[in-house]
């Protein structure tokens, strides 16, 4: 051992739940050390969309939309069925509003709300319409100073040139800069500041998304006096009389034991490149593709088990599901691209390799690939095709072959796209059957162009009509494929991370074998079995829910109530 640390939290992860447990306890006054495996803080949460469910936030409340607690509460409840957990769901509610208010109030991290943004299933109970979406407002990098170095770069795949986009009117703006002079004024803005940005800095600084969040949460870390420590892996915890005092960090320069008077927070990022955990509990594990950062290998949940505690493999799915495309580089490499945008717009259809659809394309990322595996044949490729015409792709794009003005040639060039001047010649050049492809396209194409689609109902749930195209009528999902050439790109199933962690209660403390907390040691983020059950009931309940029980957490340690 070459060192010794004192502190009265000690927290493992830099995503959103360790930082948000993090700055909670460092602004109510503890003593707080940040340990990050690697050498750059962010976790997944830098490379995701940063949206959060947050149900009766503040920036909701003050733009009018007030509800009760019991419509989020019954929206759950229908939407998790015998995996509701009312304790914890109860604890997640209550908190949420209270988390949003302290940051904001207390800290760096401000918040852009999404009021518009409908739950998934609008058909169920308690679903909301808008108001339970925030995200974090756009940041200058410029403002972390020297701890810029040890912010994640943003996900290659997500971004353009490096640049990220966020949902809302700034991605509107580049999907119509070709159609609109206000559009084209606000990406010529965007744009020529972060090329000024490449060169002065190397890294774009115009944060937006999940890497906002991040540099937010970095930014009020130093502010509390955080001891934020890169390139220091848990290596072991420090327990007594079944108490967890502390941990053991590795460094460049050897072990340091840190003892933590009030405990430590596992918040590392789950296990989804942990292959052997990952092939016991995902479903087709040899065709999943995750886009959670290479080091979530789960070393922390095995830490947590040898503590007593033990993780909750009983959820209805161990990953936050995704489709994803695999997309290969000049360089050789390959990305994993996350198919969030282009399913619900009008003018495409998924289809397996029998040429036949299989659910609404417009539902959520969790439910397209929920709905693939229950649909691929025992034995085949797990695999589908995204389907669409020229046209389309010039106007939305289809994976990460952007829209107009950007060229599509070099991903037809790579393979990535499959292209085709009719049906069947797409259908062969992508081992899909011509004949029922053809069949699945006329018979879309005769209900489209009255804008129905009566085999899945796309475009009818608020969720479906809002990520639709609201210029395109009568139903802004649905418009037939008509004219080539067809273009296509094969989808496999991937995650944002993981949702089967550690089993805890409403106070994020980490349950022993008889289900009562392990005294000392908490966990937030992807380390703590999801909240949601294995369920997907809205965009943004992975981070939502990390960063209120990480404020849970760091509430609890400094003895305050959350």
């Amino acid at each position: 051992m070459t060192g010794h640390l004192n502190c009265d939290l000690l927290v493992i992860g830099s995503g959103a739940g360790g930082l948000a447990a993090a700055v909670s306890a460092a602004t109510l006054g503890l003593k707080v050390i940040v340990a990050e495996k690697t050498e750059v803080f962010g976790g997944t949460t830098a490379w995701s969309g940063g949206w959060m469910w947050l149900p009766r936030n503040p920036l909701a409340q003050r733009a009018g939309i007030i509800e009760d607690i019991e419509a989020p509460r019954t929206y759950l409840r229908h939407v998790l069925g015998n995996r509701y957990d009312e304790a914890r769901v109860g604890a997640f509610l209550e908190a949420a509003p209270r988390m949003v208010a302290f940051f904001e109030s207390r800290t760096a991290v401000q918040f852009t709300d999404g009021n518009r943004i409908a739950d998934i299933y609008g058909d169920v109970p308690g679903a909301g319409t808008g108001g339970r979406s925030v995200i974090a407002a756009p940041y200058d990098g410029r403002g972390l100073g020297k701890m810029l170095k040890h912010l994640r770069l943003p996900l290659r795949e997500t971004t353009f040139m490096g640049m990220t986009i966020q949902a809302g009117p700034d991605l509107s703006a580049f999907m119509n800069v070709t159609r609109s002079p206000k559009a084209l004024v606000h990406v010529a803005r965007r744009f020529s500041r972060h090329l000024i940005d490449l060169a002065r800095y190397g890294r774009g600084l115009q944060l937006r998304n999940g890497l906002a969040l991040v540099g937010r949460l970095l930014r009020s870390a130093a502010d509390a006096g955080v001891d934020l420590r890169s390139s220091a892996p848990a290596l072991r915890l420090l327990m007594a009389d079944g108490v967890v005092r502390g941990a053991v960090l590795g460094s460049p320069d050897g072990d340091i034991e840190v003892r933590a008077l009030r405990g430590v927070v596992l918040a590392t990022g789950g296990f989804a490149h942990d292959d052997a955990r990952r092939s016991a509990l995902f479903p087709a594990p040899e065709a999943h593709q995750t886009l959670a950062v290479p080091s979530a290998t789960g070393d922390v949940l095995r830490l947590g088990v040898a503590a007593g505690g033990s993780v909750d493999t009983s959820l209805a799915a161990a990953g936050a599901w995704c489709p994803v495309s695999r997309v290969p580089f000049p360089d050789g490499t390959f990305g994993t691209f996350p198919h969030i945008i282009e399913r619900n717009k009008p003018g495409l259809i998924g289809v397996l390799a029998n040429g036949q659809r299989f659910c609404n394309e417009g539902n959520g990322y969790h439910d397209y690939v929920e709905a693939m595996l229950r649909a691929v044949p025992k034995g085949e490729d797990v695999a589908s095709w995204l389907i669409c015409t020229r046209a389309f792709q010039r106007r939305y794009g289809l994976g990460i072959a952007r829209p107009t003005p950007l060229p599509v040639g070099p991903y037809i060039r790579s393979g990535y796209l499959k292209t085709g001047r009719t049906i069947r010649a797409l259908a062969e050049a992508c081992g899909i059957d011509p004949a029922e492809l053809e069949a699945t396209i006329a018979t879309f194409n005769r209900d489209a162009s009255n804008g129905e689609d009566p085999a899945f109902g796309r475009g009818s749930t608020p969720y479906n009509r809002q990520s639709g195209d609201p210029a395109h009528r009568p139903n802004p999902c649905i418009a037939p494929l008509e004219h080539g050439p067809f273009y296509a790109v094969k989808v496999v199933p991937g995650s944002f991370g993981t949702f089967a962690g550690l089993k805890t209660d409403g106070s994020a403390r980490v349950l022993n074998a008889a289900g009562a907390p392990i005294p000392g040691l908490y966990a937030a983020g992807t380390d703590m079995a999801s909240v949601m059950g294995g369920y997907y009931p809205a965009g943004g309940i992975n981070i939502g829910p990390a960063m209120t029980f990480g404020y849970i957490a760091g509430c609890r340690a400094a003895g305050a109530e959350p």
